[in-house]
């Protein structure tokens, strides 16, 4: 089966097309946070049910995205976006028009299951568009689209919320997928991967585990890290991960080869990408309540105040993707990881009670920089470091070790707040976030440092990787 045919639009189609795309299952993850107690006003439920409005999205993305991305290798790319997109955008219009809480979820559930397929594919579909001397900027604006869906997911839900109504949170996703479904099929090319079978015990050992371990994060900070569930969920998902490592090193067509972890690249990137997300995804969702509960800013207020730090990517992630192709991602990777744990650093030292905009805005800027120096170059290195056919997959475990990251993030930042503070007065909450966001910190100083293990040599995208290579060898070798 030919790896893609022809080409039907060109690079900026399909740059449009997968932005966009990507925006709104990015957009997802945090748009409900700040519409939560417009939803149980109109909806009613408890706690728990509302926690599970913003969770079972999570679960979903993040359980199925590597057998989204397999599955799209297998039946074509641009096929499966469009069953993504559909599924996505459907599912969207169900939770705009819910009637009650459990409704709710469950739309928001397969919001997820749509998110999963269509996601990893919109890397794997921009690359097979654009050449590789231009993946770099082309990279930059897809990651520079997709770090300031995830930013301003609470701006957005709140200013929806606040002047309209939190049903638009979701009918916001309509228009968009529906404009977006005739481009996709008359725009992008189609292409496929190794064209193998689906790696069925793979899929259900892959899939299992991430379930037990990302249902143990999302529940731990509500029903606490020794509740049965969460640990079982936690135990039970790493044994299944383990079992799905210990298959896949032997499996003949594995859904995720082990192999890809031989390359220092892919391995350094990966890590550096799931504690990207874990330092910032708890940040973002602690500072977002501390402007409003603690500073009395409105959603939209408090939004607005954020830009520096959550518009930045607009601005300087495109600068970030050209400055990849001409020096190479790790140093711009690593210097963007070490700028946002800095600019972290310096939020926990000016969170006070009252502290006024200015103090912060160095920080909100700093992180701002930091983060839109990441997303690009990590996109191209992630694609840059498997063989063409394996970027589907490649991409897929990126975004699920992200999901995860964002998850795990939440829950341990959120006990670490809970330890230390709490939501009794302004200075209780500062006592809880000044420790959690250091903590979150240094766990992005760390992705730094894994970002400085990837190869330093510049590397042409189109060229394979390490692992790639290894492999090619030893396939001449026994044919010989």
């Amino acid at each position: 089966m030919s790896q893609q045919t022809e080409r039907r639009g060109g690079a900026v189609w399909a740059l449009v097309i997968t932005s966009v795309a990507g925006f709104m299952a990015a957009l997802d993850n945090l748009v409900v946070t700040t519409a939560l107690p417009s939803i149980r006003k109109d909806l009613g439920g408890a706690l728990d049910d509302l926690e599970w409005t913003v969770s079972a999205y999570t679960l979903t993305f993040a359980v199925l995205l590597m057998f989204g991305a397999a599955l799209g290798d297998r039946f074509g790319r641009r096929r499966l976006f469009l069953v993504g997109l559909t599924v996505f955008t459907g599912a969207s219009a169900a939770a705009a028009m819910a009637s009650g809480i459990d409704t709710l979820i469950a739309a928001r559930a397969v919001q997820g299951v749509g998110a999963a397929i269509m996601m990893p594919l919109t890397l794997t579909l921009l690359t097979a568009a654009v050449p590789a001397a231009k993946r770099g900027m082309a990279y930059g604006i897809w990651g520079a689209v997709n770090g300031l869906a995830v930013a301003s997911g609470p701006l957005i839900g709140g200013s929806l919320t606040e002047h309209v109504s939190w049903h638009w949170i979701f009918w916001l996703n309509v228009p968009l997928g529906v404009a977006l479904l005739p481009l996709a099929r008359l725009r992008l090319a189609e292409s496929y991967g190794t064209g193998a079978p689906l790696d069925v015990p793979g899929t259900l050992l892959a899939s299992g585990g991430l379930f037990g371990i990302v249902y143990g994060l999302v529940r731990s900070p509500v029903d606490g890290w020794t509740s049965p569930l969460v640990l079982t969920g936690l135990f039970a998902g790493t044994a299944m991960l383990a079992g799905f490592v210990l298959y896949s090193t032997r499996a003949k067509n594995p859904m995720l080869p082990m192999r890809l972890f031989r390359s220092r690249a892919f391995s350094g990137i990966n890590a550096a990408s799931l504690l990207m997300f874990l330092g910032m995804f708890g940040s973002i969702f602690l500072l977002s309540q501390y402007m409003q509960g603690v500073l009395g800013y409105s959603p939209t207020e408090a939004g607005l105040r954020m830009l520096p730090w959550t518009g930045m990517p607009m601005l300087v992630a495109p600068i970030a993707g050209i400055l990849s192709d001409r020096i190479g991602g790790r140093p711009v990777v690593a210097a963007g990881l070490f700028l946002q744990a800095a600019g972290l650093g310096y939020m926990a030292y000016a969170a006070t009670a009252d502290a006024s905009y200015a103090s912060q805005l160095p920080g909100l800027i700093i992180s701002g920089v930091g983060m839109a120096l990441y997303f690009a170059p990590a996109a191209n290195l992630v694609m840059s470091s498997v063989l063409p056919k394996e970027q589907g997959i490649a991409s897929g475990a990126n975004n699920a070790l992200r999901e995860v990251g964002g998850a795990l993030g939440i829950a341990v930042m959120a006990s670490i707040f809970s330890a230390q503070g709490g939501y009794e007065s302004g200075q209780a909450f500062v006592d809880g976030l000044q420790p959690a966001l250091v903590t979150g910190a240094a766990v992005v100083a760390v992705a730094g440092i894994a970002a400085l293990l990837i190869p330093s040599r510049r590397r042409d995208p189109e060229t394979v990787s390490e692992a790639g290579q290894e492999s090619a060898r030893v396939a001449e070798t026994v044919a010989g």
